[in-house]
């Protein structure tokens, strides 16, 4: 990080004081101005509005500092383009990076408020689904923190990921109205929108030179409209911005039709214009709602370059010189649809020849993958591309074909090479591979760990990896120290700060200091305090939120991460309905607590299937007298960010079990052991990485390695095999055929049961055995606390590789070729003449 430097005058502002007095009035001020409300008369909510209102004051002066110093400064600017950002709460996450969280708290307290109060009013701004929304928030945080010039664009969704309820053991989404009592947070730009065209048809204008122009006809057209969000960095003046499009209809209502008396048809392109940024993915099992998707991944795209390009111009920079100044992102393959709206914006509205387009929208962009299942690639079939973009699928068209023939005089002779790499997939009734269109139109590709990587180049890319072996690199995931330690554990924050300098919160390599004290009596004695002062705080959320009561002193055994199949909850309920039957069977069972947490799809059945067993073998569970208090399960609804910040803090185990070869990464894995939670899991993703930072000795790896499970399948063994030599795993599984835990729906176990002796894709009987024996090694550590409160500190001190800031780091030396900013200094509550930004 470049170094704290003056700031120049220009960006000097009319202050605004950060003491507790200053804070008092802007506060008082706010509620009266702004909110509208009487102080005597204002509801705890209305206090919410006020005092976020007063902090983003302050924010957005620093933004316009921030802003004015990267124009000085002449720097390349990043854009993160992502379809997700799981930002949260963002009340106490700003107070705390402004530097202002205490003196905010006290001025509240002068005026008679709780700032715990209000701050628990504040919605989650749940704008994605899990770690790749969540891996976005915290790049835009680290750039902010590091002082690089970045950018963040995405959809601002009227109704975020669906509030999850849990009725009759099953899964029911409700409709997640985030915006219902407004957002302080956010500046609505209606000054800047621009016109996003969907459908119509190409008209080709041959040029006396020989070039061919394209016009891009009729069709329908929508606006759209930014909204800003502040990303403010940790204890640093620098700002930079996250800009959400809403869709806007290009005319609110048709009068002839309204004054006809047909109200539902004179609104009727208004409501079907805006319903592009409505929902979070949208449910795209139908026809319908596959085109929505569509158009909601090209609507923001579009708005986004051409704001980029409209920022580029008003900076008299020239437009050939668009890949020197700028670098994009693309987060996963949802924004791919870039390339071509790229090349059509050079192309068309530029009058850039295409060679040149070309080269400058390789330069341009770069990709990051986060999957390696095929599945969940996306593919759009080319009718619906042709009906929907018919200017892009021109452009796609001539990319491929030019891509092609470069490969065939590289690789000549080689057809089922061409084949496999084309963006067109002729196979499966002719779609556009949208990740084909992304490597292709990227300078380079990353993976997020090493082993993600490493599979890339081998499996899911390997054909590309042939043709540009030097296009792929890897970036291993990280997460933001700032949101899930020093906001989420304040306790184990303070307990470091005690024993090294605070300098780790800027510089996660300086955490290593923390190592020697993990030997210390008084230093583990500290850390279970904290660890029992977190569990209290989860089990007191736990009955607020589920109504069952779980004791805060024995071990707290979390599988929080999206429901699917290959992550496995399987086979963390099989261990659930061992432990269960052991201590029926009267055996002695280390007490523990096993907490579920996560959301299926709406359109995912089996895992929506999967959540109902596990409430429902909890039922059975919990209300078991033989139980007593040595084991509960608990499927916690509606995880978010806000209840992940109790959650983690609170883990003894980590239970990252996916099948080996099927997670990229992982973050969630990285949050609980920077938090002393000790990893239970699979060689996957960074579990691997992890292992290596934490030692062999201070986490738990079981199973089949991503070799051993591609040989295993290769062997096709049945996977009923496996209970021959198991008889407990034979009689859980029997349990489940035979409705042992079912609350009116047998045939819902018998399914299961079913589905993991006759198909089971992910091995979960295959590798339960070894399952079973990690957790047991956990168990006999777990009982001696001073060596589990030991590793868990290792685990503290070791996990430095994992923070974002070195995450940013890289992408920025290897992929962005973009340097940090000065860093402007903090606010300083005295100094009232430098508290500007």
């Amino acid at each position: 990080m470049t170094e704290t430097t003056p700031p120049n005058p220009r960006h000097r502002l009319s202050p605004l004081t950060c003491d507790a007095p200053g804070l008092r009035q802007s506060i008082r001020d706010a509620l009266v101005r702004v909110v509208g409300k009487d102080p005597d008369l204002a509801t705890p909510r209305d206090w919410l509005h006020a005092v976020s209102f007063a902090i983003r004051e302050r924010i957005i002066e620093r933004r316009v500092v921030t802003r004015r110093q990267f124009a000085d400064e002449d720097v390349k600017r990043v854009y993160y383009l992502s379809m997700e950002y799981l930002i949260g709460r963002m009340l106490e996450a700003n107070l705390r990076n402004m530097g202002i969280l205490e003196v905010t708290q006290q001025a509240l307290q002068d005026l008679g408020v709780d700032f715990r109060e209000i701050a628990r009013l504040e919605e989650d701004a749940a704008l994605g689904n899990g770690g790749l929304g969540r891996l976005a928030a915290c790049i835009l945080e680290s750039m902010a923190t590091q002082g690089y010039p970045g950018y963040g664009y995405g959809i601002r969704y009227e109704y975020g990921m669906f509030q999850q309820h849990i009725e009759h053991f099953r899964q029911v989404e409700h409709p997640d109205n985030w915006l219902r009592f407004g957002n302080p947070w956010e500046f609505p730009r209606p000054e800047k929108t621009f016109p996003v065209r969907f459908y119509g048809y190409v008209v080709e204008h041959h040029q006396p030179d020989g070039e061919t122009s394209c016009n891009w006809e009729n069709g329908e057209e929508v606006l759209a409209m930014a909204y800003d969000y502040p990303t403010a960095g940790y204890e640093r003046r620098n700002v930079n911005n996250l800009r959400l499009w809403a869709a806007k209809a290009t005319r609110d209502f048709d009068l002839r039709y309204f004054n006809e008396g047909d109200y539902i048809r004179a609104v009727a392109d208004k409501n079907e214009s805006e319903t592009i940024s409505m929902v979070l993915y949208p449910n795209d099992a139908t026809a319908i709602g596959k085109e929505l998707r569509l158009k909601q991944e090209y609507f923001f795209v579009s708005a986004s370059l051409q704001d980029i390009i409209d920022r580029h111009l008003q900076l008299e920079y020239p437009i050939d010189e668009l890949a020197d100044k700028a670098a994009i992102q693309l987060n996963d393959t949802h924004p791919a649809i870039a390339v071509a709206e790229c090349m059509r914006l050079l192309l068309d509205e530029h009058r850039i020849p295409w060679d040149q387009a070309w080269t400058i929208t390789r330069n341009l962009f770069s990709y990051t993958n986060h999957t390696l299942m095929p599945e969940a690639l996306e593919t759009w079939p080319v009718a619906l591309m042709e009906r929907v973009l018919p200017r892009h699928m021109g452009i796609i068209y001539r990319i491929n074909h030019e891509f092609i023939e470069e490969v065939r005089h590289r690789f000549p002779g080689e057809h089922e090479f061409f084949r496999r790499l084309s963006i067109i997939d002729e196979d499966h009734g002719r779609r556009v591979r949208m990740a084909h269109l992304a490597v292709i139109g990227s300078h380079r590709v990353n993976g997020v760990a090493a082993l993600h990587t490493s599979l890339l180049k081998q499996t899911l890319f390997a054909d590309f990896n042939r043709v540009w072996p030097e296009r792929f690199v890897n970036v291993t995931n990280g997460v933001t120290p700032r949101l899930w330690m020093i906001q989420a554990n304040p306790g184990l924050t303070e307990l470091i700060e005690s024993r090294i300098s605070s300098d780790w919160k800027f510089d996660l390599d300086r955490l290593k200091q923390f190592e020697p004290y993990a030997s210390d009596d008084a230093t583990r004695e500290a850390f279970r305090a904290v660890k029992r002062r977190n569990k209290e705080r989860l089990a007191a959320l736990v009955h607020k939120r589920t109504g069952i009561t779980i004791r805060s002193d024995v071990m707290y055994d979390v599988q929080i991460k999206r429901i699917h199949e290959y992550k496995r909850q399987l086979l963390k309920l099989l261990h659930v309905i061992e432990l269960y039957q052991r201590i029926r069977d009267g055996e002695d069972v280390l007490p523990r607590v096993v907490l579920f947490a996560g959301k299926a799809a709406p359109g995912y059945q089996r895992a929506k299937d999967i959540i109902a067993v596990i409430n429902e073998v909890a039922d059975i569970v919990n209300h078991d007298p033989a139980m007593g208090d040595r084991l509960k399960c608990v499927f916690f609804p509606n995880y978010e960010v806000s209840s992940a910040t109790i959650i983690i803090p609170a883990a003894d185990l980590s239970e990252q079990i996916s099948t080996a070869g099927f997670e990229a990464s992982g973050t969630g894995n990285m949050k609980l052991a920077l938090n002393g939670a000790l990893t239970i899991g699979t060689l996957d993703g960074a579990n691997i990485e992890i292992r290596d930072a934490v030692g062999t000795e201070n986490i738990f790896i079981f199973g089949m390695t991503a070799d051993e499970i591609s040989a295993h399948r290769a062997q096709g063994i049945p996977p009923g095999a496996h209970l021959d030599s198991h008889p407990r795993l034979r009689s859980m599984v029997e349990a489940l055929r035979d409705g042992f835990f079912s609350n009116g729906g047998r045939h819902l176990h018998a399914e299961i049961a079913r589905y993991l002796l006759e198909e089971d894709p992910f091995f979960v009987l295959a590798d339960y055995a070894a399952y079973s024996d990690a957790c047991a090694q956990a168990d006999r550590m777990y009982q001696d606390a001073e060596a589990w409160s030991e590793a868990a500190l290792l685990n503290v001190a070791r996990m430095s590789h994992f923070s974002i800031d070195r995450t940013v780091r890289e992408y920025a030396q290897n992929i962005w070729n973009v340097v940090p900013e000065p860093v402007l200094p903090p606010c300083p509550e005295a100094d009232t003449n430098d508290c500007g930004p």
